[in-house]
Parts: C-alpha cells; sequence; structure tokens
C-alpha cells in the first residue's frame, strides 16, 4: 500500500488552493454555504438526541408537581367544603337545642328539623354519603336510616370511642361497616369511609355528642381519578401512614409498605412539604412526587414508572434523526438556491459594467476585484460631492437637533449624529449640561406685531450664537416660537456652572433688550449629564416658561425652584384614608364609607392640581378599589355589567362632584351590597375561630393582633366582627373566659392563688385579686371558701 508522505500532502493542499483561487465568487461562495449549513444541523441533531432525556425528566417532574399541586387543592377544597357545611350543622339553633332533649318519638318535629339541616348539608356537591348525628347523655342516634337508641346500636362502644379522639375537629379514616351495622349491604360498595368528626357541643368544654360526615374513599378516588393522564397513579397516605387512597381499593386501610412503597418515613421527617425522590418499588424503578398537607397532615403522591418515561425519549431520539435528515437535505437545497439569489445582484453589477464571465475567468481576477477598479472611479468626483453637501449640512443638523429635543431619536443614534456634524469634543469632556429656552414677550409699548415673531427669533438665534462660544453650546434651534439652545461644560462643579450659565442668560436678556428693545423671558433646565436627556430638560424649559402668567414677563425662571429640583412631579396621595376607607367597604360600613369617600377628594384636590395632574391620584384610587374587588372574589361583571371601561368612563367626567358621586354609585356602592351579603356566614366563622383560640391558649399572652394574624384578617376588621357577633369586645371576652377558668380552679382544685394569677398571665397576685374582687364582689379566698361550705351542705333530699 502506497504511503503519503509529507511532501505529497504539501502538494496535495497547493493543488487545493490553486484550484479554490481560480474558481469563480458563486462556486466559493455555494461551497462555502454548504459546510455552513451542514454543520449546525450536524451539532443540534447530536445535541437534540443526548439531551432529550433529561429534559423529558425535567418536563414530567414540573408537570407531576403541578398535577400533585392541583389534586392536593381539589381534594382539601372538597373536605374544606365538607367542614364548613357541617359546621352550620353542629352550629344550627336546631342541634343546640336538640343535643338537651332525650329525642323520643314525640319529638317528630325537631327531629324531622334535624334531618332538614342534614338533607341541606348533603344537597352540596360534597359526596356525601351519610351525616351521623350522636348524643352520648341523651342515648340517641340519627342517621339517614332513621333514629337509633345509642346504647343499642351493635358497635355502640367504637362509635363513643371515637369521643376521645385527641383534637376537637379530625379527619379518620373508618370501616364502613362501622356505620351500617344494622342494613344487610353496604351501599356505597366501599368498605372504608373517610369520616369528619366533630365534638359536641362545639362551646363547652365538656364533650358528649358527635357529629360525623362520611365520604366514602370510593368516591374521593374517583373525584381524583378524573384529573389524571392514563400513566398517572396517585396515593394518599395519612399522618401515619396509612393508605387513605390507592388505584388498588383492596389495601386502602393497610400501611404504606403493603403497596411496597417504603419511603414514608424519609417523607414524613423531610423538612420540605414537598419534593421528588426515585425510589424502587416491587423491583421496578418509579419517580415519587410528593407534597404534604398543612391542612391535616396527608401525605400525596404521585408515581411514574421511569421505564415509560425513557419509551417517550427513544421515540423522541428516532423522529429527531429522521428531522436532522430532512433539515439536512433541505439545508443544502437551500444552501445553493441561496448561493445562486446573492450572487445575482453582483451579477447584475457586473452587466452594467460591461464585464462578462468570460473576459472575468481569462483575466485571472475575481467578481470584486473588477468591482473595486469600478468604485475607485467613483470616489474621484468625492470633492465636488463634499462641497455640494456642505451647503445643506446646517439644515440637516437643525433637524437632527430638533428631533433630539423632541425625544424621538435613540441615544445611540444621538449621539453618531452629533460625532458626524463636529460635536466630537463636546461629546467627550462635557461633564455638566443644561437647556436655556429664550421666549420674546410682546407689549404695547414696543412696535412690532405677532407676524414679526419669525423674525425676532432669527435675529436671537444670532444673538446666542455671537455670545456663546461655539465650544460651550450646541447650535440653537427653533421651535415652538422658542430658540432652545444647549449649553455644556467641562466643569462637574454644579454650582460653578450654575453661576456661569446664570450669568449668560443675563447677559443674553440684557442684549436683546439693548438691540431689538423687548423684554425676553428665559427657562432654565435643571442640570444632567447624558445627552440622551435633553428632550426631558426642553420640556422642563418650556415648563418652566409657563409661569410667566403668574411670575410675569421679562424674567429668568428657574425649573429648580418651581419643582424643588425634582425632573419629575410628585403627588401627595391620601394612603391612610385609603386604607380607612377599603376597611369600610370590607365592612359594608356605608356612611363611614361615603364620609371616608369625600375626605379622600378632599385630599387629592386641596394641593391645586391641574386637571392633567388629578387624573393620576383618580386613577390610582380606581386602580386600587378594582385590585381589591378582585382579591375579594368579586367578578367586574357584579360591579359593572355595562359593557365599556371605567377607565374611561372616569376620564369623561370633569367636574369634582360628578367625580365623587361616579366612584360612589358605580364603584363602592355595589362593592358594599356585595361584602354585605357575604358578611352573615363570614361573621359567625370569624367569631367561632376567636372563641376556640382563646378556649386553647387563655392561658398565653393572647392578643387580638396576634389572633388577626394566624386568622389572615385585619385586626380592626375581627374586633368589629367579634363585637357584632358575641356584644363582646376581645379583651372582655378574653377576661370573662379567664375568670371562669379562675373559679373553677378555685373550686375543684388546691391551686394557690398565686399559681392562678400568673398562669392567667397577671404580672402579680395584687393585681389578680383586685379584678377578681371588682368581677365578683369578693376576693379569690373568699370565693374558694364559700364554695368549700357550698360542698359540705348536702340537701335532705339527696
Amino acid at each position: 500500500m502506497h504511503t503519503l508522505k509529507t511532501g505529497d500532502c504539501f502538494y496535495f493542499m497547493q493543488k487545493v488552493l490553486n484550484l479554490l483561487k481560480h474558481l469563480s465568487f458563486l462556486n466559493k461562495l455555494t461551497i462555502f454555504a454548504f459546510v455552513l449549513s451542514t454543520l449546525p444541523v450536524l451539532f443540534i441533531g447530536s445535541f437534540s438526541y443526548f439531551t432529550s432525556s433529561s429534559e423529558i425528566q425535567k418536563n414530567v417532574n414540573r408537570n407531576k408537581k403541578e398535577l400533585i399541586l392541583q389534586i392536593t387543592s381539589n381534594v382539601e377544597h372538597k373536605l374544606a367544603t365538607v367542614n364548613q357545611t357541617l359546621n352550620q350543622v353542629v352550629n344550627s339553633s336546631v342541634l343546640k337545642k336538640a343535643l338537651n332533649n332525650p329525642l323520643n318519638v314525640t319529638d317528630f318535629i325537631l327531629y324531622n328539623d334535624i334531618r332538614t339541616e342534614i338533607r341541606n348539608m348533603q344537597s352540596f356537591d360534597t359526596k356525601l354519603e351519610d351525616v351521623i348525628l350522636l348524643n352520648q347523655r341523651q342515648n340517641w342516634m340519627i342517621k339517614n336510616s332513621g333514629l337509633y337508641r345509642l346504647n343499642e346500636y351493635e358497635n355502640y362502644e367504637q362509635l363513643t370511642n371515637l369521643i376521645n379522639l385527641p383534637d376537637e375537629t379530625s379527619w379518620v379514616l373508618n370501616p364502613a361497616s362501622l356505620f351500617y351495622s344494622e342494613e344487610s349491604i353496604n351501599v356505597t360498595g366501599c368498605e372504608y369511609s373517610i369520616s369528619l368528626i366533630k365534638k359536641l357541643p362545639t362551646t363547652k368544654l365538656q364533650k358528649y355528642g358527635l357529629a360525623i360526615a362520611n365520604i366514602p374513599a370510593c368516591s374521593l378516588q374517583d373525584f381524583i381519578n378524573s384529573d389524571l393522564q392514563p400513566l398517572d397513579s396517585i396515593i394518599v397516605l395519612d399522618s401515619s401512614g396509612r393508605i387513605l387512597l390507592h388505584p388498588d381499593r383492596s389495601l386502602i386501610g393497610q400501611p404504606a409498605a403493603a403497596s411496597g412503597f417504603k419511603d414514608f418515613a424519609q417523607i414524613s421527617s423531610a423538612a420540605s412539604p414537598s419534593g421528588q425522590f426515585k425510589t424502587v418499588m416491587d423491583k421496578k424503578d418509579y419517580s415519587i412526587t410528593y407534597t404534604r398537607s398543612q391542612q391535616n397532615g396527608w401525605i400525596y403522591l404521585s408515581v411514574t414508572s421511569i421505564a415509560s418515561l425513557t419509551k417517550e425519549s427513544n421515540k423522541i431520539g428516532t423522529y429527531t434523526v429522521y428531522v436532522c435528515t430532512l433539515m439536512l437535505l433541505l439545508s443544502v437545497l437551500l444552501a445553493w438556491l441561496g448561493s445562486r439569489k446573492m450572487y445575482t445582484p453582483i451579477e447584475r453589477l457586473l452587466n452594467q459594467m460591461g464585464q462578462r464571465k468570460p473576459d472575468i475567468r481569462k483575466r485571472h481576477t475575481n467578481e470584486f476585484q473588477i468591482i473595486g477598479e469600478q468604485v475607485h472611479h467613483l470616489f474621484q468626483s468625492k470633492s465636488q460631492l463634499e462641497k455640494e453637501v456642505a451647503q445643506h449640512i446646517q439644515q440637516v443638523r437643525t433637524f437632527v437637533l430638533i428631533k433630539a429635543f423632541q425625544g424621538n431619536i435613540k441615544k445611540r443614534e444621538l449621539l453618531e449624529e452629533l460625532e458626524q456634524f463636529g460635536y466630537q469634543t463636546q461629546l467627550e469632556e462635557w461633564q455638566t449640561m443644561a437647556v436655556i429656552t429664550t421666549s420674546i414677550d410682546f407689549s404695547e409699548e414696543n412696535s412690532y406685531q405677532k407676524k414679526d415673531l419669525s423674525l425676532l427669533l432669527f435675529a436671537v438665534h444670532n444673538m446666542i450664537e455671537e455670545l456663546v462660544p461655539s465650544s460651550n453650546r450646541l447650535a440653537p434651534v427653533i421651535m415652538d416660537h422658542t430658540v432652545v439652545t444647549l449649553i455644556g461644560s467641562a466643569d462637574g462643579d454644579a454650582e460653578s456652572f450654575h453661576k456661569t450659565l446664570y450669568s449668560l442668560t443675563e447677559s443674553l436678556q440684557q442684549k436683546i433688550n439693548n438691540y431689538l428693545k423687548l423684554a425676553a423671558s428665559i427657562g432654565l433646565s435643571l442640570p444632567f449629564h447624558a445627552f440622551d436627556k435633553m428632550s426631558i430638560a426642553y420640556r422642563e424649559g418650556l415648563e418652566a416658561l409657563k409661569h410667566r402668567i403668574t411670575l410675569g414677563k421679562g424674567i429668568i425662571i428657574q425649573y429648580e425652584n418651581i419643582n424643588s429640583g425634582n425632573h419629575y412631579l410628585n403627588l401627595s396621595y391620601p394612603t391612610h384614608k385609603e386604607n380607612d376607607l377599603m376597611d369600610a367597604i370590607k365592612l359594608a360600613d356605608t356612611e363611614k364609607a361615603k364620609d371616608l369617600l369625600h375626605k379622600v377628594f378632599s385630599c387629592i384636590f386641596s394641593p391645586g392640581l391641574s386637571p392633567q395632574e388629578c387624573q393620576i391620584p383618580l386613577t390610582r384610587l380606581l386602580n386600587n378599589l378594582l385590585i381589591m374587588m378582585q382579591e375579594s372574589g368579586i367578578s367586574l361583571s357584579q360591579l359593572h355589567p355595562v359593557n365599556g371601561s371605567l377607565f374611561e368612563e372616569l376620564t369623561d367626567i370633569h367636574i369634582v362632584a360628578e367625580i365623587e358621586d361616579w366612584f360612589w354609585t358605580v364603584v363602592i356602592q355595589p362593592m358594599i351590597r356585595i361584602f354585605g351579603s357575604r358578611q352573615n356566614a363570614q361573621y359567625h366563622n370569624i367569631s367561632e375561630k376567636l372563641i376556640d383560640i382563646v378556649q386553647h391558649d387563655y392561658d398565653k399572652d393572647l392578643t387580638l393582633e396576634e389572633c388577626a394574624s394566624r386568622l389572615h384578617y385585619n385586626a380592626n376588621y375581627i374586633s368589629s366582627v367579634f363585637r357584632k357577633e358575641t356584644q363582646y369586645y376581645f379583651s372582655e371576652y378574653l377576661a370573662m373566659y379567664r375568670f371562669k377558668m379562675a373559679k373553677k380552679w378555685l373550686e375543684e382544685t388546691d391551686m394557690p392563688i398565686k399559681d392562678i394569677a400568673a398562669r392567667l398571665r397577671y404580672n402579680n397576685s395584687q393585681n389578680f385579686i383586685r379584678s377578681f374582687r371588682k368581677q365578683e364582689g369578693m376576693t379569690p379566698g373568699q370565693y374558694r371558701e364559700n364554695a368549700g361550705a357550698r360542698q359540705r351542705v348536702v340537701p335532705d333530699d339527696y
């Protein structure tokens, strides 16, 4: 076999280079396009193949997180609905009356009322199987099938043991047979029910009854399955690791390990309430996505087979090969067509120059060399063209400066244009700049007329060019009946620049008065340090000139003096009054809301703002009200059923009284009606939660603000709600409950009074004794002696 030597390689490369050298530009362009189009396709195909598996895994994990969070939200919403409806039953006056009644056969009306309350609860879409009420003290139990004597029921002991659960409200998995011992079959077909258990009565410390709402585990599993894709599998565990929901219903009620899942301890001890990990179940790899509910401690698991994920990535790899092959063929075709298309202008240019391809090949030159020779002849007329352009350069410069002052040119383009017009030195050296706007003030004393304004402004334009050195200014331009000039300085000291600028404007004003016998007003912008701020400074100069209306003519007006040195207008907005207004709306307090609305409007219009400036706080108020409406779950159609924009309606009103009336009738009053209709149910729920907090944490440093933080409400709001529901202030109710516990301890225990005072959060025992005497008319020691005396006295008929 012949071996290729180094000399042969060099000779081969030289041949290739000579061949390429003699190729036309079209052939070179085609070869380059082929190479350039092929390499990216090969790279993209390889990269896509190697990254498809990891990207699919990431997407699936993200989707699983979203799925498990959605299912958790749906299930907890369903459980919350059951809890809320059961709260309405247990807090109803009918049930409170029934708890103190033995419910004999003669109490048909009371029994019927209870059954009506239960049927109303089951009418909600909560998938409730049954609601069971039992009273251990009065020895009765009510369920769908009728009224029973509790001690005669087959599962009497198991049911009464539920009263020993640690929480006042609990979700518990129970065998369905526990509640249907009297029926021959289980009508639901489910072996387990998920029960919501509430102890009765809710307002007393001693519990002797239960309210049980049963949801068949099968129906909750079907509810979850409606949201699942074919490859998804959802498992729900309670806080102890028992299976609540599983695709295999035979595993419900068993430990998690029965389904092959052995990582329950890892999840329950994890610091994060949600996460993902891989595990092995039945010798197969699975991806587990979990989330732990903060409401009841349930753990929701999404189980996905790793094998099913790799199938998808293999499919994508196959598709990638096909697509890359197709793209490669298409790229080669487009490279050839594109090269021909790109060469067409060059071919046309050569034809216009009288050059033909055979002649070019004979001369062994390329197309660009021929074009370069022809362009060289064109540059010979450069001097003549420059003379013609110089005649128009001033007009173009004026046009560019006008665009810059109007803000119609980008920063990069502005710097390039200024550099082209010979302002390179100013761009590099100027540290501080300002815009002056000079305007002619006509009066009856001079002989000029309005039609002479253009000539007068041109004269002022020339005076500025003579007075100010070209190194300290840009060319003046005439805009909006004013002469606008950008003044700059290489000195970065603001105080020095201010003095120089003011001296220059005074000299200019005096020169105009001497030569033209006219008064001139000059507006000065705030100093700035970048050329792209020219448009802002120009507007500040015009704004300063507007104050001639109040200050008079022939003056020098600094924008700094009329706007406190700020480039932007600051408006005072009554934020606190707005917050009070929103609280009054939420409380449906019509009179207070109307009064606060009037105060908000007084604050908005008191500074004497212009109509344009008043739109800012009015729009802000409307926007904040609509945000509150949306966060409260109120749709815009409830508030404003008519088609159209509220903001457009607001801008069409120009009288303060009409604007205030529009806010009241169109926005605030409908909100108050909606919040008012919500309050009855919401108030009761908030009051019950506050009472529950007091009964559990009375011996802690409990405050209204802490309770409000727990319930996620404003403290003033829940105070008003509690007062309206219980007729007591929060502090009064807390003190009453603490005195109740103090009397109980004085009657039933030998706890020292000092310890009782400390436990009830009194600073010292003397304060407790003083408060107890004021409340009960006697000291704690006297109360304990009287209680002991009452216990020693035994009636004769006892």
